[in-house]
């Protein structure tokens, strides 16, 4: 009994031996966690969309019926004072003079839009939405709230166009 209990062992012992395979092949065969290096570099462009109340467009004087205005180098101020009343009675219910609000600021608009572009908008909101592509971006902007049209005049549009030059 003894014999056969120390030759199984010796079988056992020489079968462990013979399947351990070479020492070199487990070197050869390690595994890594590292990723291989790819000579390609993928890149991504992101395109930036600016939004319709930063834009610049100094060209486009919208759909209405105001064709050309010539502004004078100094601010009149009477008139400034005039616009100022009207826009706070009809315009700060969605408007606020220096941040975004229902509408968007008026502060600094000369030197984002035409003053013909100002007053049409000012004069026939809804002419310049379904036909000016400035305007639509601007409603959507503004989660389709559209300006309401207070039926303001031309007079009193130009007198509002005067007190944003005051606000630069």
């Amino acid at each position: 009994m003894k014999m056969k209990f120390k030759i199984t062992i010796v079988l056992l012992l020489t079968l462990l031996v013979s399947c351990g395979g070479d020492k070199n092949d487990k070197k050869k065969e390690k595994f890594s966690y590292q990723k291989n290096s790819t000579t390609e570099q993928t890149s991504k462009t992101k395109t930036e969309k600016i939004p319709a109340s930063k834009k610049i467009d100094l060209t486009n004087k919208g759909v209405g019926p105001i064709q050309s205005i010539t502004l004078t180098e100094n601010i009149n101020k009477k008139m400034a004072a005039s616009g100022a009343e009207v826009y706070k009675k009809m315009c700060t219910a969605c408007h606020r003079v220096d941040k975004k609000f229902i509408g968007p600021a008026p502060k600094g608009i000369l030197k984002r839009r035409t003053p013909e572009w100002i007053m049409n908008m000012i004069l026939d909101p809804e002419k310049m939405v379904k036909e000016d592509a400035l305007a639509k971006e601007l409603l959507w902007e503004f989660n389709g709230s559209p300006m309401i049209n207070q039926g303001v005049t031309e007079k009193e549009a130009r007198a509002i166009l005067e007190y944003f030059r005051t606000l630069e």
